[in-house]
């Protein structure tokens, strides 16, 4: 049987090390989720509000529009969440 030819690997080229690579910034986060998570509770607080008073309060000028208010704290909360990493 013929014997099969001998292939030369390439060398080996060690990556880059850290120091060479190039320095991306990492920045903290760290405000998105206690921010996220208080504009949940905010918005759902304004919702339980609105309803246990009878429409009183928190803002009785608004009427049911204290509800779109609540939902925009917690449509805040996820649009903050979309920082969160």
């Amino acid at each position: 049987m013929p014997k099969s030819r001998i292939r030369k690997k390439a060398e080996f080229t060690p990556p880059p090390s850290p120091k060479q690579a190039t320095n991306i910034k990492l920045t903290s986060r760290s405000w998105v989720a206690p921010v996220m998570l208080a504009l949940f509770a905010i918005g759902l607080a304004w919702i339980v509000v609105f309803y246990v008073t009878d429409g009183s309060l928190p803002v009785k000028s608004l009427g049911n529009l204290n509800i779109v208010v609540g939902f925009g704290f917690i449509a805040a909360g996820f649009g903050v969440s979309t920082q969160w990493k």
